[in-house]
This record gives C-alpha cells, structure tokens and sequence, in this order.
C-alpha cells in the first residue's frame, strides 16, 4: 500500500533525515557497524536531552521559605503607626495571619509580620498547596483546630484557606469526619438568641455545630462551632455541598461535603503556632499525627456508600432519619 505523508508529518521525517545525514558527514571514515551504532546512540540522545527539558519545565520551583518575625504593639503611638506603615490589603493579610480582627489591635498586642508581604494569602498557608490524599475527592473542608486555619480542596488542591476560631476548652469543637448538611443566610444560636450567625453551615446536624461569620479574637472562644471572617463564610456558604435528602426528607441518600476536623488546640501554651514562626517555621504546618488522622477519615471517606451517587429507592416504611 502506497505510504501517504501528510502536510504534519513532513517536518518529522525531513528532520530526521538531517540527522542522519548529519552522522554521515562526521563518521565517512567509520566502519559500517561503528556508522550504524553511531546513528543509533545519536537519535538516544537527542530523545534523552527532550526528555531532560520537559521534566525540567514540568518540575514546580521550590516554594521560597517565609521569614516572620513578632512585633509587640506597646502604646497607642505604635497603633497609629502600624496603620500608617501599612496599606490596607497588608493589613488585611497580616490580621488574618493573626487570627484576629482589625479592630482588635491595641496597646499590648502581639503580631507575626512575613518579613516579605505579599497579597496573596495562599503564600502563607500552613496547609501543603497539594494533598494527595484528597485528589480523588471533588471538595473537602479541613479545619485544624491546632492552628486554628481551614482550607478548601478540590480534588487535592488547595483553593483557599483562612483562620478560624473554634470552640474555647469548656466547649470544644469536636474532631472527626462530619458532613456538610443544611446551611442558612442568618441563624439564631440556639444558645442565645441575641447572637445572630451569618452564612452559617451545619456540619453536624444533632449538636448544631457549623462554620459561620463571628467575632475573631486570635484564640479559640465560640460555644463549639467554627467562627469565620465574613468572606470566607461567604465562600463556603456557596461551594460547600449540602446532603442530599429522600423525598419526604427523612433519609440521607447522599452525604454533603466532607468537613474533617483535627488537631488539638494547646489551651496551656502561652503563644499560639502562629506567633511562634517567628524562631520555629515548621511549627505552623501539618505534623505527621494530624496526616494520620486526615489518611484514616479518607478511608473512611470512602467506606460510607452515601457518599456515591445512588437511586433513590420506595420502600413501604422509611425508616427514621440517621447521620
């Protein structure tokens, strides 16, 4: 059959051709055999150098390591000129790294300042900018109670991540793999009716604990739930996904997404890990004992059935509703 070369295709063949023409006119005096092992090695090495530069352009620089150091706000003076020094998006950045909102800052007041500022606040998230062990998962939630952030993930990939204030000692909020359900634009806390709980997401239905907009003092000090700053609640009020319920809304036929929380606050240390980067970088990241945690409810993740697309079924009595 009549070989038929395309206009595509032409390139390929003509530039081979030059390289081994190329061969020929380097080795006339070469043995047949030497010839042949010559060409042989020089179409290796030129398939090796292509292979060498795409793994070189496919490999991600190293992320630059962050320097800290902490400044101590003494008097009203240094408040006025913390304001001055900085703009308003450094600002911004640098009370989220603190876990505190802005109108917090006084006299007394301690800060971690990046010795560099940038305006993404990705460049300082103590969560990995991939985690593998979530890449087969659409979205996921982690709030680590450790160091007081949350981060979204989408099939791995870290999208976004922000502090967090969870539950004070007397109340903590507690650790496990929960599931996003209902969620509502204003609650009323069911522990004071004065407290008004904007984008509020419930991830655990029975104890009404959830994600919301509140208050950021830079420590743990909710009644259990997941304080947030407004944005973000913002954010995971629309992203997050909520159950999806049967048809007289009685049975969970799929589970929403997954909030998976871990981490143990240390109420008894005297500085959060956050103020502590200044002489220990690692200390605001993910230690191997929260990874454990995090790789045993991804099995887990993946035993619940609910957590798969199903039909739902008529049964002639459902039974009561379960999560």
């Amino acid at each position: 059959m009549k070989k038929i070369f395309t206009r595509s295709s032409v390139p390929v063949y003509l530039t081979m051709f030059l390289m081994v023409l190329f061969v020929v006119s380097c080795n006339r005096d070469s043995e047949n055999g030497n010839f042949e092992m010559t060409v042989h090695e020089a179409v290796n090495d030129s398939i090796a150098e292509k292979e060498q530069e795409e793994e070189i352009k496919e490999k991600p620089e190293p992320k630059p390591v962050v320097r800290y150091h902490l400044d101590s706000i003494a008097s009203a003076e240094e408040v006025d000129s913390f304001q001055i020094r900085y703009s308003d998006e450094e600002r911004k950045i640098l009370f989220a790294l603190n876990r505190m909102d802005a109108w917090r800052l006084s006299a007394g007041t301690q800060l971690i300042i990046p010795d560099s500022i940038s305006d993404n606040l990705l460049t300082y998230s103590p969560f990995p900018e991939e985690l593998e062990l979530l890449d087969s998962i659409p979205k996921t939630v982690l709030i680590n109670q450790r160091v007081q952030g949350f981060a979204l993930y989408e099939n791995g990939k870290l999208i976004r991540w922000g502090p967090t204030s969870s539950g004070k000692q007397t109340t903590p909020t507690p650790n496990g793999l929960h599931y996003g359900n209902h969620k509502s634009k204003r609650k009323v806390s069911t522990v004071n009716s004065d407290w008004i709980l904007p984008f509020y997401f419930n991830f655990m239905n029975f104890e009404g604990v959830g994600v919301h907009q509140y208050s950021m003092p830079g420590y743990p000090a909710s009644h259990a739930c997941v304080r947030l700053l407004e944005e973000d609640a913002r954010f995971i009020y629309d992203w997050a996904e909520q159950w999806q319920l049967n048809s007289n809304g009685q049975v969970i036929v799929e589970n929403g997404t997954p909030f998976m929380v871990f981490g143990e606050y240390d109420y008894e240390q005297p500085s959060p890990p956050w103020l502590r980067l200044a002489t220990n970088y690692e200390d605001n990241f993910l230690n191997k004992a929260e990874l454990d945690t995090l790789k045993n409810y991804v099995q887990r993740y993946f035993e619940d059935e609910k957590n798969f697309v199903q039909e739902e079924t008529e049964t002639e009595e459902e039974p009561e509703l379960t999560v």
